[in-house]
């Protein structure tokens, strides 16, 4: 892949998808540059509130960031542009960037169709795009429908130079980050019911992420925010880490289904397909739960078992680390997969879905 020149278009957090994947190029030996997703949405906040909730979600500045990633790639002569989740990137940026020769792809991390993300100027570019790539299946159909040229499966995965095990520092930092039960992520009313329910089986709960302070079930239970390295300890000094699929997405799994066994945590999964596709029969590598008092029964025997939770986390581990699950994994299945399209004469023609 000595000759692929990437432009991705991401978010460049530690945690976040774009930096993940700007990482598995470099590891690949591609030649990748980056232009943050974030630009679009800067400006006052009286603006941004505007565009946000009076005008369909519109990042501030698309049009001018849609500008930015053009002239990028006219610097960069990209072989393929990657732009990740809802990408602030319009429909005549993408038509110019085809007309260079550029092969369009997403990555497309979250559903669009999930009313909280829906957005009009989103869905006027996806049909625009060469090539989307989705790690929830249940968007695949709808991808189809919605007039995308090819579509295909691709799971979400983990870093290696991110998600590994790291133990606390320190027995203060040890005593900070423990707990019976930790989650990272945002709130949803779904979520806040499940992680009640482990409260009141007596179970001690760590919460981080977005939003859980605002409901009074869960205030008392968040912990703020985990930059990567809080994140790592965060999950290996707890006992289990509880891996919830977003439902407002449809998922099948999440991001932190590969994550935490990457970090060493003990796994407590939601029970869906995907997640026993990835991990097998219950109490092979994980224990799974549909309801959040399934969840909290589960937590409760796994708390009280220390020898089953290290059995089930270095199962989980092995499984994550060894089955070709990183970001570089996917990445190498995304450009080969899309570049050979670009090679039979770029024939873009609707098809049938593949997963990859």
């Amino acid at each position: 892949m000595d000759s692929v020149r990437l432009l991705i278009v991401g978010h460049t957090g530690a945690t976040h998808v774009g930096s993940h994947l700007r990482r598995a190029a470099e590891a690949l030996g591609v030649a990748t540059s980056l232009c943050d997703a974030a630009e679009a949405y800067a400006g006052p906040a009286w603006r941004r509130r505007t565009d946000w909730w009076l005008r369909g979600r519109r990042p501030s500045r698309l049009d001018a960031f849609g500008r930015e990633v053009l002239d990028a790639a006219r610097r960069f002569e990209p072989t393929l542009v990657l732009t990740t989740g809802l990408a602030p990137v319009g429909a005549d940026i993408l038509d110019a960037l085809g007309a260079m020769g550029t092969v369009r792809a997403n990555f497309l991390t979250d559903d669009p169709w999930n009313p909280a993300h829906q957005a009009a100027w989103f869905f006027d570019g996806l049909g625009h795009y060469d090539h989307v790539f989705s790690p929830r299946r249940a968007n695949l159909d709808d991808l189809n429908r919605a007039g995308c040229p090819a579509v295909h499966y691709l799971p979400f995965g983990y870093d290696p130079g991110v998600h590994f095990i790291e133990p606390p520092k320190s027995e203060d930092e040890r005593a900070r980050y423990r707990s019976d039960v930790m989650l990272a992520g945002g709130a949803d009313r779904d979520r806040v019911a499940m992680v009640a329910a482990l409260a009141r089986a007596g179970l001690d709960v760590a919460v981080y992420g977005g939003y859980w302070d605002r409901f009074p079930e869960t205030a008392g239970l968040w912990r703020g925010k985990l930059d990567a390295a809080g994140l790592r300890r965060a999950t290996g000094t707890a006992s289990v880490a509880l891996g919830l699929v977003r439902r407002a997405n449809r998922d099948g799994h999440a991001m932190r289904s590969f994550e935490v066994p990457a970090m060493g945590g003990c796994l407590l999964a939601e029970a869906t397909t995907d997640h026993r596709d990835i991990f097998g029969a219950e109490g092979e590598a994980v224990l799974y739960f549909g309801t959040p008092d399934e969840a909290a029964a589960a937590a409760v025997r796994l708390v009280a078992d220390d020898d089953r939770r290290r059995r089930l986390a270095r199962n989980a581990h092995a499984i994550v680390t060894r089955g070709g699950h990183t970001y570089q994994d996917r990445l190498r299945a995304l450009l080969e997969r899309a570049l050979a399209t670009h090679a039979q004469d770029c024939d873009c023609r609707p098809g049938p879905v593949s997963r990859v």
